[in-house]
């Protein structure tokens, strides 16, 4: 797909400068650069929904079994290590 964008000239020299370096087009390092901020910010979206979930507060059943897992990681650390 064909665009038209506007840019400012230091932009634009700074996209040639690369694009020349790489022995790309500028397209080429538009489409990295498009793909490279697409993949930040699908991880600022995750982190948000990340940080969401994570400020609710547990569920009594959560709690309960956060506290079954560290009593069982607790008796698993006490035992003697199998490859000493």
């Amino acid at each position: 797909m064909k665009i038209a964008i506007s840019l400012p000239d230091d932009v634009f020299e700074e996209i040639e400068k690369i694009a020349q370096e790489q022995k790309k087009s500028r397209s080429q390092v538009f489409v990295s650069a498009a793909r490279e901020y697409i993949r930040k910010n699908e991880t600022r979206r995750l982190i948000a929904r990340l940080d969401k979930v994570y400020s609710q507060p547990d569920s009594p059943d959560e709690t309960a079994r956060r506290k079954a897992m560290a009593e069982y990681q607790r008796k698993r650390m006490k035992r003697k290590d199998p490859w000493s």
